[in-house]
């Protein structure tokens, strides 16, 4: 839902709702860059990640209690909800919201589905979010009638990377697994927050775009809650 904030005497308020607190750092930083006027309230439940299936959809009782935290976030005058953890994207089908309510990749997968990419490489560090990842981003290529096409990949040394806060590492470990796909793809599109720190530099290292879901989605919660572009 549309809803302008301007001149509401104070700066928009951004529930980012996390699974993981490695997801928390990157939400952020994605608002700094791409929206520095909205206010980051970070919201985090770290056994969501956890309690998440390995494969397959999600319980209701996990979706109930993420619809919980969502129902806090607005009963403290959130303007907008961002969940940052991709195997929780589905819960935004099923939750109704007067605010902004955006999965953690829906403006990742609308940049990644631009003109001219044909195959798109799927990065993750886990192997449950990226075929959950590889699965909702087909689904949107179809929904958008694009002809564009999922890799995807997994990086595991990328996890303890990311844990560690380790920023070279992190590179290293998402460069060693796309080295082998960058000749047959177009774009790189990062499945978890918790690799988006590497964006920049991944892109600089491969040579090719690379779509980072934090950047994306504060991108499109600037634009809808202030009618203004980045």
């Amino acid at each position: 839902m549309s809803r302008d904030t301007a001149g509401r005497g104070r700066a928009p308020r951004i529930a980012l709702i996390s699974a993981t607190p490695t997801a928390v750092a990157p939400a952020v930083a994605g608002l700094a860059e791409k929206f520095p006027e909205a206010e980051p309230w970070n919201l985090l439940d770290d056994r969501l990640l956890a309690d998440a299936p390995q494969a397959g959809p999600l319980p209701p009782a996990l979706v109930d209690r993420m619809g919980r935290l969502i129902d806090y976030a607005l009963a403290g005058r959130a303007d907008g909800v961002l969940l940052t953890c991709s195997l929780y994207g589905s819960v935004v089908e099923a939750v109704d919201t007067p605010v902004p309510l955006l999965a953690p990749d829906t403006a990742a997968f609308e940049q990644a589905l631009a003109p001219g990419f044909g195959r798109v490489l799927v990065l993750a560090s886990l192997e449950a979010a990226e075929q959950d990842s590889v699965a909702r981003f087909s689904a949107a290529a179809t929904a958008a009638g694009s002809v564009t096409e999922p890799v995807g990949v997994v990086a595991p040394d990328a996890l303890d990377a990311a844990r560690r806060n380790d920023p070279s590492a992190l590179l290293e470990a998402l460069r060693t697994a796309c080295l082998p796909h960058i000749a047959d793809v177009d774009a790189v599109l990062l499945a978890q927050y918790s690799l988006a720190p590497a964006a920049a530099p991944l892109s600089t290292a491969l040579g090719l775009p690379v779509v980072s879901g934090p950047h994306a989605a504060a991108t499109a919660l600037r634009s809808v809650l202030t009618r203004r572009p980045v």
